[in-house]
């Protein structure tokens, strides 16, 4: 498993993180109306239908991805408390630390990933 400084840095990465993603999702559903809300307040004139369904299912889809970025972050964080954080979660070796350095959140060495993401998609990524 990685050294006690390697675990505390990485747990702050994924605080550091958290933070992050709660402060954007915040300032993109913050004041009286989403990005959604907003662009269906737009007349006609303003925009055209199909725009204003383009931007409102844009909207929805960063939104979406950063609930799963922000649940992904959380179970890494719970998998710290449990002290299997940087283990794979499909053949249980141990994560490296340059992958966990670049997305620390990672539940799947970089081998398991890459059959996770060829059997259901790239939505594997946080899943």
């Amino acid at each position: 498993m990685k050294n006690d400084l390697q675990k505390e840095s990485l747990k702050q990465l994924l605080l550091a993180q958290k933070v992050q993603l709660l402060d954007k999702m915040t300032q993109e559903r913050g004041g009286a109306s989403s990005r959604a809300e907003a662009a269906a307040a737009l007349s006609p004139t303003e925009q055209s239908h199909a725009q204003n369904f383009t931007e409102r299912d844009t909207a929805f889809a960063l939104q979406e991805h950063d609930l799963e970025e922000l649940e992904a972050t959380e179970l890494a964080l719970m998998r710290i408390t449990q002290g299997t954080y940087g283990l794979c979660l499909a053949c249980e070796t141990e994560i490296p630390i340059t992958r966990l350095l670049a997305f620390p959140a990672a539940k799947r060495c970089i081998d398991c990933q890459t059959i996770a993401e060829e059997t259901s998609g790239p939505k594997a990524a946080l899943h």
